[in-house]
This record gives structure tokens, C-alpha cells and sequence, in this order.
């Protein structure tokens, strides 16, 4: 009898055996799918037009006695293309860049470094409305904001925000072989505005300078629509909320915020992970 049991047993270890390999294959197939689903890195570059809501700037220069708001002042951007497209370099009008990683390709998630190079001027002529102290007299007043009268106010080389953005994808449509696929992004970040400040106050201007002053934070809405697995175009609409503190002027400092609407092109490329993962 043992002898019987012995035998049956010697039996039955090549079938484990057997079952157990089948078990590590179909493991191990399971896990390529999976790991092919991980990652993929894009860049995009384009050019972008803003409309800024109407903002205060405040401004203090002790030694002058100084410690006054310019309310509700009006701004505008400053295409650089405005008489025509191509015509100058590619980084001088206002353009944006993102470069982003998708680490869950099956669930859409990126993380994506965010930079919009966008300019604020302040519009001439505007009759601004001046309140607080000016040359230790209190004032609440209007004067001709206008270059020729010694008033300027540009963040021109850029008002420049730049944002730590998450990401997230939702396809809308996408063909069989995936050639083509159209998807909407939803993004939000938050981070620092490196502006270029350029400004004269009563005919006392600046020395220009870029700086960090500050931070901002925004949503995104993009439609995104990628051709053959790799080149892509994008439509994005963005709100910002951006506030600038400890502007260098002459003899002090100057703080605003304001709210940003931007509407982006952008054309871009998917880096395929052959190129860079096995």
C-alpha cells in the first residue's frame, strides 16, 4: 500500500510542475500589458492672447514720502505679432510651453511643468485715480497716465506665469487603430510669476529687471487632438489669478493682482517610450 502511494505521488510532481509554469507564463503576460500602460513624456509649444481684469497698484517709496494706489487701472497684452505673423524671433511674442510625463497612461494622470510667457501693459492714455499719501500729503486724485506725461507701467517682457500642474485625460473619440484620437484635459497647478518689471511713476523710472515676484495659480480646459500616436494640437482656455509683490521701482516697491483669461495654441509631440524605456 505504501509502496502504491509512493508511486502515485512520484506521479503527480510533473503535473504540479507543469501547472506551476503555466501559472508564471501567464503571470508574467499579464504584467507586460500593464507595464506598457506606464508613461510617456510630451512638449508643446505655442502662442498665446489674454484679456486681464482691471487691478489696483499699489505703490510705497518711503524716502519720497510716497504710500499711494493707482485704482482699478486698465491693462492689456501685447501680442508681439500684430503686424504680421513670423516676422521677428520665435520667443519674443507671447508664447507658452509645457512639458509634461503621463506616470498612468491607463488612467490619464500627468504631471506637467507649466510656463506662459504673457505681457502686461498698463493702457495710455487712462485717467487713473490716485489715493493715499504723495509727498507726505494726503491725495485722492486723477492724473493722465500716459508715457509723454511720466507714467508707464509694463511687465512687457513678461508678466510670465509658471505652474506645477496635475493633470487629467478623458478621451471623447479615438479610431481603431489609434491614429487618431481627440481628448479633453482638465488641469490645475500652482506656482511662481517671474516678471520683467519696466515702470516710471511722476517721471521717475526704474532700472528694468526680471525677478520672482510672486506666485499664481490657474485652471486649464484643453482639446487635444493627436495624430498618429505622436504629433498633436491643442486649444486651451486658461484662468489665472496672479498676485506680484515687492516690485522694484525707483526709490521703493510696488504690488498688484490681477485675473487672467487666455485662450492657447500649442502644437506638440509625444516622445514614444521606445525611444527611451525597454
Amino acid at each position: 500500500m505504501n509502496k502504491c502511494l509512493t508511486f502515485l505521488l512520484l506521479g503527480l510532481l510533473p503535473i504540479a510542475s507543469q501547472a506551476q509554469s503555466a501559472n508564471t507564463v501567464t503571470a508574467t503576460q499579464q504584467e507586460q500589458p500593464h507595464s506598457k500602460k506606464k508613461g510617456s513624456f510630451y512638449f508643446s509649444w505655442g502662442y498665446n492672447t489674454e484679456w486681464y481684469t482691471h487691478s489696483d497698484i499699489k505703490v510705497k517709496q518711503s524716502a519720497l514720502g510716497n504710500d499711494y494706489t493707482m485704482v482699478d487701472m486698465i491693462g492689456h497684452d501685447h501680442k508681439g505679432w500684430d503686424n504680421g505673423i513670423f516676422n521677428k524671433a520665435i520667443s519674443i511674442p507671447q508664447y507658452n510651453y509645457r512639458l509634461g510625463y503621463f506616470f498612468n497612461e491607463e488612467k490619464g494622470w500627468a504631471i506637467e511643468l507649466n510656463f506662459d510667457h504673457t505681457k502686461f501693459v498698463a493702457q495710455e492714455p487712462q485717467n487713473a485715480h490716485i489715493k493715499g499719501t504723495l509727498g507726505n500729503r494726503k491725495v485722492d486724485t486723477t492724473v493722465n497716465f500716459q508715457e509723454s506725461n511720466g507714467f508707464y507701467y509694463y511687465l512687457n517682457n513678461g508678466a510670465n506665469f509658471f505652474l506645477i500642474n496635475l493633470v487629467k485625460r478623458l478621451n471623447i473619440v479615438q479610431t481603431k487603430d489609434e491614429k487618431f484620437r481627440l481628448d479633453f484635459l482638465g488641469k490645475v497647478g500652482v506656482g511662481p510669476v517671474v516678471p520683467h518689471v519696466e515702470n516710471s511713476f511722476f517721471g521717475h523710472a526704474n532700472d528694468p529687471h526680471f525677478q520672482v515676484g510672486g506666485w499664481n495659480t490657474g485652471v486649464e480646459a484643453t482639446i487635444k487632438a493627436t495624430f498618429f500616436k505622436i504629433v498633436y494640437l491643442e486649444y486651451c482656455n486658461k484662468l489665472d489669478y496672479a498676485r506680484y509683490s515687492n516690485l522694484k521701482i525707483y526709490e521703493g516697491t510696488a504690488k498688484q493682482a490681477f485675473g487672467t483669461y487666455e485662450m492657447i495654441l500649442n502644437l506638440g509631440v509625444m516622445i514614444p517610450r521606445n525611444l527611451w524605456r525597454k
